[in-house]
């Protein structure tokens, strides 16, 4: 059996060149399905908002959303780390927000650490939440709880100044004392330079293939969406058409009385 995955076990992958293979999960079925592959990490992202909730962002998200969806995915696994997001504006506004958010989600959401958004700005919360003893992931590039000031969903870090302070925002995380850092939607030198310049792993989704490991959205890598596909993601099945057709025949044979049959009721 796998052994339990630890904030210092995952730190030692990067050490051994051992790729960190990550994903969101937001409900305990997949949560049980997840267990039984060997995935070193589980993310309850605020994503729940765009692939849960059908919102167009993720800023609609609250922190009691996360915590139960985190409670509920906790029940499902025994093996990866758990990580919880931090919502839009559950970190922003003071440290004892960040502290009493981040300890809501250990407590109540049962998360083995937590994640925020940020480089630089929010290097003093971050510290802060680790000196309470919580475990903290960073998040830098396109960081989508900023998506109304990026103007969109757009790549990060083009040019030699905005390359800088990404690079100035990772190494400001890692002092702060994050035991990883998400690189997303950068180029794929600047997060291969980010990556080597850190001594803790990076995890990338649209950072290229040189991070210490990589993220998707279990959704999507299920193709569980045919109308989203981006670049940046490979579609591993395609559950959208598999699910269809498994709905279109039960209800085909509710309708011709093909369902159910004797073997299907408790006589």
């Amino acid at each position: 059996m796998a052994e339990r995955m630890t904030v210092p076990r995952f730190a030692v992958r990067k050490r051994k060149g051992r790729k960190l293979v990550m994903v969101t999960c937001y409900d305990a079925t997949f949560a049980r399905l997840v267990d039984r592959a060997d995935i070193d990490a589980v993310l309850v992202g605020d994503s729940l908002g765009n692939v849960i909730q059908g919102h167009e962002t993720t800023i609609p998200v609250t922190l009691e959303d996360v915590i139960y969806h985190t409670r509920a995915v906790s029940r499902g696994l025994s093996h990866p780390l758990l990580v919880a997001d931090l919502p839009f504006m559950t970190y922003q506004a003071s440290r004892q927000d960040a502290m009493r958010s981040s300890g809501r989600l250990m407590q109540e959401g049962r998360a083995h650490a937590v994640k925020l958004e940020g480089g630089v700005r929010v290097a003093e919360t971050v510290h802060a939440i680790v000196e309470t003893g919580i475990p903290v992931m960073g998040h830098i590039g396109l960081t989508p709880q900023s998506v109304h000031g990026f103007g969109g969903y757009r790549i990060q870090g083009r040019g030699e100044e905005a390359a800088k302070r990404l690079k100035e925002d990772a190494k400001a995380l890692q002092d702060a004392g994050v035991f990883s850092i998400v690189l997303e939607g950068i180029p794929t030198a600047l997060a291969t330079d980010i990556s080597a310049s850190l001594e803790i792993p990076t995890i990338g989704i649209g950072a290229g293939p040189n991070c210490d490991g990589q993220v998707l959205v279990l959704y999507d890598l299920l193709g569980m969406d045919e109308s989203f596909s981006p670049r940046f993601v490979k579609q591993y099945t395609n559950l959208s058409n598999i699910v269809g057709e498994a709905l279109e025949t039960f209800a085909g044979e509710v309708r011709e009385g093909a369902f159910p049959t004797e073997k299907h009721s408790f006589d």
